[in-house]
C-alpha cells in the first residue's frame, strides 16, 4: 500500500517518531533519542497507523519490525529528516547516538580512534561502543553497528567485509627463559595454552586451538582479550593472539610464525540505518582506519613487539 492512498494526512512528527523506531527498534530507545515517553511514542505510532490505514510496526523476537507500508512510510520520514537538517546549516553537523557492538581488540584499536576522530569534526555526535565476541544478532540488536568475526548469515540486514586481522602464537620473555622453546608444532604438547573460555565460545572461526594443538592443556581462559595478551605477558602459557594487540608489547615474543590464522572482521547493519548520515560517517571511518591500518592488523607492520625471534632460532 502506498502512502498516498491513506484514509488521512500522516503527521510529519509522527513520521519522524517510526523513523527513530524503525532504526532502534525500541520504543525505550527512540524516546531517549527524541526526548519524550515512551507513551507518547506508542500514541504517535497509532495515530500514524491510523492516517495510513495500516500497520507500520509488528513485533519481533528482538523488537520492532517495519512492515512493507513502515518501510514506505520510513522513506519519507526520512525526506522530512534531510529537509529539516538542510535549513540548519549549509554544511550540516552530525549528531545524536550511534550505537555499535564490536569485539574487544577491534573496539580499543580500531573503532576508538576511528569515532574520535568523527567526533572531532562533529563534537553533537555521541558514539556507544558495547564489547562483545559474539555472533551478529538475528533479530533487533538495539545496535546501529555490529562488527565481528567470521560472514554472518543474516536476512534484512547487510554484512561486508572490513579487512582481515591474524592471530600468532606469543610467549613472554619470562616464560621462555624457564620452559622449552617450541621448536615445532607437535612441541606445543608440553605448553599451556592462553585463549577463550571453549564452552562459552559463541564464534565458530575462533574455535582455533583444536586444528593446530589438540594436545595443548588450558592454562587461563577467558572471554576478554585484553586478559589473553595480560596473561600471556604474566607467564601463564603461550598465547594465541591477534598480531595487532601483542605486537605493541616488547616483552612478547612470536613462536612457530608459521602458525598464523587469518580471520575476517564484518559489519553488519540495516539499510535503513545506514541511510542515517552519523552512522554512515561512523561505517566510513571505520572502513578507512581498517584499510590504512592493514599492516598492523595482519602482524607486519613492524611493531616493537613480536620481532625478537632470538629465542626461536634452531
Amino acid at each position: 500500500m502506498s502512502v498516498t492512498s491513506a484514509t488521512g494526512r500522516p503527521s510529519a512528527d509522527d513520521l519522524l517518531v517510526l523513523l527513530a523506531v524503525g532504526r532502534t527498534g525500541r520504543y525505550v530507545s527512540a524516546a531517549e533519542e527524541l526526548g519524550i515517553n515512551h507513551t507518547t511514542i506508542s500514541r504517535r505510532i497509532a495515530a500514524l497507523e491510523q492516517a495510513l490505514g495500516g500497520r507500520v510496526l509488528i513485533r519481533g523476537a528482538g523488537g520492532w519490525e517495519l512492515t512493507d507500508l513502515g518501510r514506505e512510510a520510513l522513506g519519507a520520514a526520512e525526506a522530512i529528516e534531510s529537509a529539516v537538517r538542510s535549513l540548519t546549516s549549509d554544511t550540516p553537523a552530525l549528531e545524536g547516538v550511534v550505537r555499535m557492538s564490536a569485539t574487544d581488540g577491534f573496539s580499543a584499536y580500531v573503532a576508538a580512534p576511528a569515532v574520535a576522530a568523527v567526533q572531532r569534526r562533529h563534537p553533537k555526535l555521541s558514539v556507544e561502543i558495547v564489547t562483545a565476541t559474539r555472533l551478529a544478532s538475528l533479530q533487533r540488536s538495539g545496535f546501529d553497528i555490529e562488527v565481528v568475526v567470521g560472514k554472518p548469515q543474516l536476512r534484512r540486514a547487510r554484512a561486508f567485509a572490513l579487512g582481515d586481522y591474524t592471530l600468532g602464537l606469543y610467549a613472554s620473555h619470562g616464560y621462555l627463559s624457564e620452559h622449552p622453546v617450541p621448536r615445532t608444532v607437535d612441541d606445543l604438547a608440553a605448553h599451556s595454552l592462553v585463549y577463550f573460555i571453549d564452552s562459552m565460545l559463541q564464534v565458530d572461526d575462533l574455535d582455533l586451538a583444536p586444528t593446530f594443538a589438540p594436545a595443548m592443556r588450558e592454562s587461563l581462559s577467558s572471554t576478554n582479550v585484553f586478559v589473553h595478551v595480560e596473561a600471556t605477558r604474566a607467564a601463564a602459557g603461550l598465547g594465541l593472539l591477534p598480531c595487532f594487540m601483542a605486537d605493541r608489547h616488547a616483552d612478547l615474543v612470536r613462536v612457530l610464525p608459521e602458525i598464523a590464522v587469518r580471520l575476517t572482521y564484518w559489519l553488519v547493519t540495516r539499510p535503513e540505518t545506514l541511510r542515517r548520515p552519523e552512522v554512515a560517517a561512523i561505517v566510513e571511518a571505520l572502513r578507512t582506519q581498517v584499510r590504512e591500518h592493514g599492516d598492523m592488523l595482519m602482524g607486519t607492520s613492524g611493531g616493537d613487539g613480536g620481532q625478537s625471534i632470538e629465542y626461536i632460532q634452531p
